[in-house]
């Protein structure tokens, strides 16, 4: 067996190709990547890169020579043109690949704000690609004007890095609360009073009419009629996934690209890990955007594509940074009907329920709260409400039950 081709050097992309030559597959990895660098990670260009206190050589997922040193045709700046279902080629450019399986990482692209209101201008940015961040790091001068749109973590991430590099920050969101489409009303709140007591101004319920400016922007006019002059915009209104190239080749699309618990498409021989693929849970189609699933995922891939017929079993958890806050998600909430708060001091957790089944858990600077609540979703197992909801009481004991 040979000729592995994985189209897309992020995490997932690079995880499958490591975890191939793990395994001792010895034919022929080609890992393609669009950037111009060797797969790094993405969750840090946020936080602590846009700080300044992260170097590149961390951001590296490994040595740029250890993919050489293992047998991984790592092939940058290079970007896909098509795929052949049938041919089972690889179109690049005047170059043919042909493959005997291929692994679609194709990752996620953030939305952009059109055109026509401005989204072209000079020091609007988005938060997705190490070159984004690289573009922005000189407008974070101390006094300066950001204007964030959107509140969800990448947004509240970036103006918590804003915030702490001494600018002016305002944040929009169109929608009623921030955090509205992933976390419920107390976590927006306690998200909310974190950043206003930081000197973020918030403004909820308020959408982004026009971004002016000639050829830089340095102003806006909100749904509101208010204008605001600014130095610079970031944009963090949610991200797509990467699916251009498997619509093209003709594979199902289902909130992303279409798999089995396997992760087989529904073309012969290609599978797909990451943001960009959906998967079956609890009996839905799913897509997670985590760096968990994106390693997760792809390894499964990986064992399969080598004839392992492994199943997929998620056990989704995510993180977020801001200020001195460690954010902590185990589980997915989508219908929960009931919201316990555990209130530590400093530590608090948000509990979700849905009738008395445990769904998930949002912990803020609380990783036992996280941790036993991770493990009895992954248990099935429902912690008491009434202990959780003491803070005297002692987590561990809801294990035992």
């Amino acid at each position: 067996m040979s000729g592995i081709i994985i189209i897309g050097a992020g995490q997932a992309g690079s995880s499958l190709a490591v975890k191939l030559k793990a395994l001792g597959f010895e034919g022929s990895v080609t890992l393609l990547g669009d950037e111009p660098v060797a797969p790094y990670q993405r969750p840090p260009l946020s936080k602590k890169y846009l700080l300044g206190e992260m170097a590149l050589d961390r951001l590296y997922l490994r040595p740029p020579k250890f993919y050489a040193e293992q047998g991984i045709d790592l092939r940058l700046n290079t970007f896909v043109d098509a795929i052949n279902a049938k041919k089972k080629t690889v179109l690049i450019g005047n170059e043919t690949l042909s493959y005997e399986q291929l692994a679609l990482t194709t990752g996620s692209t953030p939305r952009r704000l059109p055109a026509k209101i401005g989204g072209e201008l000079n020091g609007v940015f988005s938060v997705r690609s190490l070159a984004d961040v690289d573009a922005m790091q000189s407008a974070f001068n101390k006094g300066g004007h950001v204007l964030i749109i959107g509140g969800g973590y990448i947004g509240l991430e970036a103006a918590a890095v804003a915030a702490a590099k001494g600018l002016k920050v305002t944040l929009v969101e169109m929608a009623e609360r921030i955090l509205q489409r992933v976390a419920c009303v107390e976590t927006s709140n306690y998200f909310r009073d974190l950043h206003q007591n930081r000197g973020v101004k918030i403004l909820e319920g308020i959408g982004l009419e026009q971004l002016t400016g000639e050829s830089h922007v340095n102003g806006a006019i909100l749904s509101n009629g208010k204008t605001l002059d600014i130095d610079f915009a970031i944009v963090g209104v949610g991200v797509m996934p990467g699916t251009a190239l498997a619509e093209a080749a003709g594979l199902v699309q289902n909130n992303g690209i279409e798999t089995d618990s396997w992760g087989r498409t529904s073309a012969p021989d290609i599978w797909a890990a990451g943001d960009c693929a959906s998967f079956p849970f609890q009996g839905r189609q799913i897509r997670l955007e985590s760096v968990p699933n994106a390693i997760d995922q792809a390894e499964v891939v990986a064992c399969n594509m080598l004839g392992a017929e492994q199943g997929y079993k998620a056990t989704p958890w995510f993180w977020s940074d801001q200020y001195d806050v460690k954010l902590q998600i185990a589980g997915l909430n989508v219908g929960y009907t009931d919201v316990v708060v555990r209130d530590a001091n400093t530590a608090r957790s948000h509990w979700y329920y849905k009738s008395d089944k445990l769904l998930a858990v949002d912990a803020m600077n609380d990783p036992r709260a996280y941790m036993v609540a991770k493990r009895l979703i992954e248990a099935g197992k429902t912690g008491d409400p009434k202990i959780v909801a003491d803070p005297q009481s002692e987590l561990k004991d809801l294990l035992r039950g």
